[in-house]
C-alpha cells in the first residue's frame, strides 16, 4: 500500500493562501484517486476535494469551491491542494488519502466518503486566525 505524507500547514490570517503537499512513497500513485479531507476538533472528518488519477478531473465541497484547487504531478508522486482566501472555518487538520483501485471520480461521488480510501497521511494543521 502506498504511504502518504502531507506538509504545508501553517498559522495564517484570513484571506491568506496556503499550498499543501501530499507526497507518495513506497509505491507510485499515478493510478490512484487522491482525496483531501479535513477534521476540526469535535467534528467529523469531512470531504474537501478529490482529483482523478490523471489529474484531468477534480471536485470540491461547496464550502471551498472557487477558493481551493487540487492538482498533481504523477512524475513527482505529488498532489497539491492550493487554498486561497482562507477563512477561520477552514481551520482543521488536513489529510490526503489515496484509493489505488479507482481512477475516475464518476457521478456517484464515492470519493467523498472517507471509507473509500485505504491509505492516509498523518495530517497537517491549518489554522486561520486573526
Amino acid at each position: 500500500q502506498v504511504r502518504l505524507s502531507e506538509s504545508g500547514g501553517d498559522l495564517v490570517q484570513p484571506g491568506d493562501s496556503l499550498r499543501l503537499s501530499c507526497v507518495a512513497s513506497g509505491r507510485a500513485f499515478s493510478d490512484a484517486t487522491v482525496g483531501w479531507f479535513r477534521q476540526a476538533p469535535g467534528k467529523e472528518r469531512e470531504f474537501v476535494a478529490a482529483i482523478s488519477a490523471s489529474g484531468v478531473n477534480s471536485d470540491y465541497h461547496a464550502s471551498v469551491k472557487g477558493r481551493f484547487r487540487a492538482f498533481r504531478d504523477n512524475g513527482q508522486d505529488t498532489v497539491w491542494l492550493q487554498m486561497n482566501s482562507l477563512k477561520p472555518e477552514d481551520t482543521a487538520v488536513y489529510y490526503c488519502a489515496a484509493n489505488e483501485r479507482r481512477q475516475y471520480l464518476g457521478h456517484d461521488r464515492w470519493y467523498a466518503a472517507p471509507g473509500e480510501y485505504g491509505a492516509w497521511g498523518q495530517g497537517t494543521q491549518v489554522t486561520v486566525s486573526s
